[in-house]
Order: structure tokens, then sequence, then C-alpha cells
């Protein structure tokens, strides 16, 4: 086959540095929602499908670029939307997300429920802790985490 094709979504999961709860703004955080699909696309051709979160965590669906490894998708979506977050007033200028992050595979046939649960995490997580979440995540794709360095 002379052509190579790839359809590879995945669910990007991080929070920001000691879960503190910098993303209260809703207006902030849609902009930053939007600047991120920016970079993503524009920098990584990882195009996202959905991004949401609350004011100590982001998700992301999007399609992986087959031509950038993940930890360099992951890498400049953080890197950039720092940047751009701290130029946004003093009160960010601490501002850092938390060094790991979790990336999860997604079958086509459940993309849309994954969207659902990115755009319901508001309403989500009135009842549900970010560090919950993620261990429920993590044990739905069976990755065993270290709780002593999974959250910094």
């Amino acid at each position: 086959m002379s052509q190579s094709l790839a359809k590879v979504l995945v669910h990007i999961v991080y929070s920001t540095k000691g879960r503190r709860p910098w993303l209260k703004d809703e207006e902030i955080r849609r902009q930053l929602n939007a600047y991120k699909a920016t970079i993503l696309r524009d920098n990584v051709d990882s195009p996202a499908l959905i991004i949401g979160g609350v004011e100590d965590h982001i998700h992301a669906l999007c399609l992986l670029s087959r031509k950038f490894a993940i930890k360099d998708v992951i890498e400049e979506a953080k890197t950039e939307t720092t940047k751009w977050l701290k130029k946004q007033g003093p009160q960010y200028r601490d501002f850092h997300w938390q060094a790991g992050y979790g990336i999860f595979s997604v079958s086509e046939s459940n993309s849309e429920e994954v969207k659902r649960y990115i755009a319901n995490q508001v309403e989500h997580h009135k009842q549900m802790s970010f560090q919950d979440e993620f261990r429920a995540l993590c044990q739905r794709h069976g990755i065993e985490i270290d709780e002593r360095y999974v959250w910094d």
C-alpha cells in the first residue's frame, strides 16, 4: 500500500499542579480550551474533537497524529497553554500543569460516549473528585497506578 492511513482517537487527561483550582473562571477555561484546540491542530497535527474540564484539570478527545509521538503532543499542548495562561493576568503567573498525564485509547464506537463525558465535566465533578475520576479511568483501561507518584 502506498498510502499511509490512520485514525487513532485518544482521551487525554491531566491536572493543574497540585490540583490547584486555577481554572475557576469559566470564560478563561473556554478561551484556554479554544487555544489548546488550535495548538493541537496546528502545532502537532492532532485535532481535538472536544476539550473540557473543570477548575483543576482538563480532558481532550483528539485524533492523534501519526507524525508526532504522544509525549510531544502532550508537551506542546501543556507548554503552549501554560505560556498563554500566564499572559492572561498576574493571578496566573505561578500556574503550572502537573508533570504527568493520562492518555487512553478510544474506539470509534465509544467516541460519542466520551464526547458526552467530557462535555458534562462540570456536572460530573459535583459528585466525584479528580483523583477518583482518574483512578476509575485507569482501572477501566487496565492501568495500575502507584499513588505515591501519580499525584503532583
